[in-house]
């Protein structure tokens, strides 16, 4: 595991997250929704998603700490549709905070030559579950490749009645030992779609 990715350094909150899934769910969401609606849809604003997968983890209003870590292929330098996207130099080590307290975000770039992509998510999600400091998971994979193996990394390694933990894809999955949440629509907040322009006639 990357060097960065310390387990003892664990907030009580985690946000795991596929970059390359979400900037791609972005993207197809914002065409799809340019042609509804009628009108140019801008970037997701990163921090507006960030606080609407908090939310929909559980999250509430408060002194928090939350670790959000974005794993990604190294050839991507950065989240396309997102503002601010580029890894490196706008997401890596930065930090804000709000309403639900402090974010804390780091970009972990996935070394072909040494592991995969999938791999490398199941890994960090089991040292999360794995963690003692860590009481609330919201997990973001890409659901279409390994919601299987993240299913059943959660039944083995989420063993604490203390830990909560939601899986977000865009569409309601098999169930298991954790809550579910639909991504589409912390991202639809995030780019600024509201729902009242999507039942205008």
């Amino acid at each position: 595991m990357n060097n960065k990715f310390h387990n003892e350094d664990l907030s009580e909150n985690v946000i795991l997250a596929d970059g390359d899934y979400v900037d791609k769910v972005a993207f197809d969401l914002t065409v799809n929704f340019e042609r509804m609606i009628g009108r140019r849809i801008p970037k997701a604003d990163t921090a507006r998603w960030i606080d609407c997968v908090a939310l929909d983890g559980g999250l509430r209003e408060g002194d928090n700490k939350t670790q959000v870590i974005i794993i990604h292929d190294k050839s991507r330098g950065a989240m396309e549709n997102f503002v601010p996207g580029v890894y490196a130099d706008e997401l890596d080590g930065k930090a804000f905070s709000d309403n639900l307290g402090e974010f804390l975000i780091s970009s972990l770039p996935v070394e072909n030559d040494v592991t995969t992509a999938e791999d490398m998510f199941i890994e960090a999600l089991e040292v999360i579950c794995n963690n003692k400091n860590v009481k609330r998971i919201m997990v973001i994979p890409d659901a279409e490749k390994i919601y299987g193996k993240v299913r059943e990394t959660l039944r083995l390694y989420l063993d604490d009645e203390n830990k909560r933990a939601t899986v977000f894809a865009m569409q309601p999955m098999q169930g298991g030992n954790f809550r579910q949440e639909i991504l589409g629509y912390s991202l639809m907040q995030a780019l600024g779609i509201k729902s009242s322009e999507l039942h205008a006639e």
